[in-house]
């Protein structure tokens, strides 16, 4: 993060932060064990790193969340949005892929099919003084509002 603002001073762009949180992710955790889930988690975070670029960051944050930042996205404010949206629908159109996650019971092997939705919560920032945290804090509510408001959408912060 604190490379991200530096870079965006230096090149008075815009940057995104995404925080996605899987939408209803505890019940296959209960139903098919630790072991599913995080089979899920790592699924997730191959397909958000198809939808991004190599220079931007990927990461679990804990749970069923994770952090997408992207960078250099566009110096002019409305132009950002846009372009953080887009990545953002890309996203959920990804996450929301049927998965086939492969398991055993009873030293049987069996695929258990998983459909999972995520709520992203976006905030665009440039050159201004906030700190990483306070921009997480931002996301994160956004993410929030996304659940309150339906799941399975994108909420920017406002």
């Amino acid at each position: 993060m604190k490379q991200a603002l530096a870079r965006n001073q230096r090149n008075a762009s815009y940057a995104a932060l995404l925080f996605l949180d899987l939408d209803n992710f505890k019940p296959l955790n209960d139903n098919h064990g630790h072991n599913v889930g995080d089979m899920l988690l790592i699924e997730v975070a191959r397909r958000l790193l198809l939808c991004v670029r190599q220079t931007d960051t990927v990461a679990r944050f804990g749970g069923d969340e994770f952090v997408v930042l992207i960078t250099d996205v566009d110096a002019d404010e409305s132009c950002a949005h846009i372009q953080a949206e887009n990545i953002a629908k890309k996203i959920l159109s990804a996450v929301a892929e049927p998965y086939f996650l492969e398991t055993e019971n009873n030293e049987t092997s069996i695929i258990v099919e998983h459909r999972c939705t995520a709520s992203i919560g976006v905030v665009t920032f440039n050159n201004d003084d906030s700190s990483g945290e306070k921009l997480l804090d931002r996301a994160d509510a956004a993410m929030y509002r996304a659940k309150q408001e339906g799941r399975n959408t994108i909420r920017f912060y406002q």
